[in-house]
């Protein structure tokens, strides 16, 4: 039986008011909370402030223009969490009732998939009209920190983490490649060693990036070391910079593009090289995926077959 107290609270606390906290909470902001809401900030702040009067505990602390969690608000936030993923499978519940494809999918993917990603989820909206996608792109640290809260239905990922909390499959290759400028004297070359790469200077990610660690890995199982020239925080800066001769570096060959040769960028002909990778498509373990994430992984691996 409800205590008087979750009776109260309940008859106070409104969706709306749980979803304004929801999302300040998560993004760490309460302009980002409104822009994600579409309400002004005066509107989200009251909101805020109505449900502290309410609960009769501060949800936040506020450092200059950083909001964070109080241990009250923590506890309420893992609450509207939990609330918010009851209306989910609800959703789900009454889509798989209906026998319809309708819903809302939410993708989360680490920055190198956002080149063939977006193109995939257009075929899928576009055979499933009534289904609302959104697209989180990130970079790996990111991404896992999202997994961690299980913010989203299905990421995308180069490497998956080694952990029994989560579930992934294979889903598309991922050769990764050897590029630098077409003007580079070894562009011309062919099966060129890999201890001659290794005297070149090297542009590669940002710690933690899938990409570096594949780098990084193949050199020292060939017992080389890279010489780092730069680290930069995407592929496209990364092409830049190839472009501006500061390096070469090597990259998802699904970076590059179709007709890439034209952009002064030339693929190195390295032995051993492409390395084939995978993506990897996955979720929590145990999660129970909707109705729409089930069509979209089934859609990702029809798409697979194909190719």
């Amino acid at each position: 039986m409800d205590t008087p107290l979750k009776s109260a609270l309940a008859r106070h606390i409104s969706i709306r008011q749980l979803q304004v906290f929801e999302a300040s909470a998560r993004l760490s902001s309460i302009t980002r909370a409104a822009e994600e809401l579409f309400l002004t900030q005066p509107t989200v702040s009251m909101q805020i402030k109505k449900l502290e009067g309410h609960i009769g505990l501060p949800l936040f602390e506020q450092i200059g223009k950083h909001i964070s969690l109080t241990a009250n608000g923590e506890v309420l936030y893992r609450t509207a969490r939990e609330i918010f993923e009851m209306f989910g499978r609800l959703e789900m519940e009454v889509a798989e009732l209906k026998g319809l494809k309708t819903g809302q999918l939410r993708l989360a993917v680490v920055t190198t998939a956002k080149y063939f990603t977006p193109r995939v989820l257009g075929k899928f909206c576009k055979d499933y009209p009534g289904i609302d996608a959104s697209l989180e792109v990130t970079n790996r640290e990111r991404l896992l920190e999202r997994m961690a809260k299980n913010l989203d239905d299905l990421y995308i990922i180069g490497r998956p983490p080694e952990s029994p909390e989560y579930e992934f499959e294979p889903y598309l290759p991922n050769p990764m490649v050897m590029v630098g400028p077409s003007s580079h004297p070894l562009a011309k070359e062919n099966n060129i060693r890999l201890s001659r790469i290794a005297d070149e200077p090297f542009i590669i990610r940002e710690k933690g990036s899938g990409t570096r660690k594949a780098l990084v890995t193949h050199f020292e199982t060939h017992d080389l070391k890279l010489n780092v020239k730069m680290e930069l925080g995407s592929n496209e800066a990364i092409k830049q910079a190839i472009l501006g001769g500061l390096g070469i570096s090597m990259l998802s060959q699904h970076t590059l593009g179709q007709g890439f040769d034209k952009t002064g960028l030339a693929i190195l002909d390295v032995e051993g090289f492409p390395i084939e990778w995978q993506w990897h498509v996955g979720h929590m373990r145990g999660k129970r995926l909707s109705v729409v994430a089930r069509t979209f992984l089934e859609f990702l691996r029809s798409q697979n077959s194909d190719n």
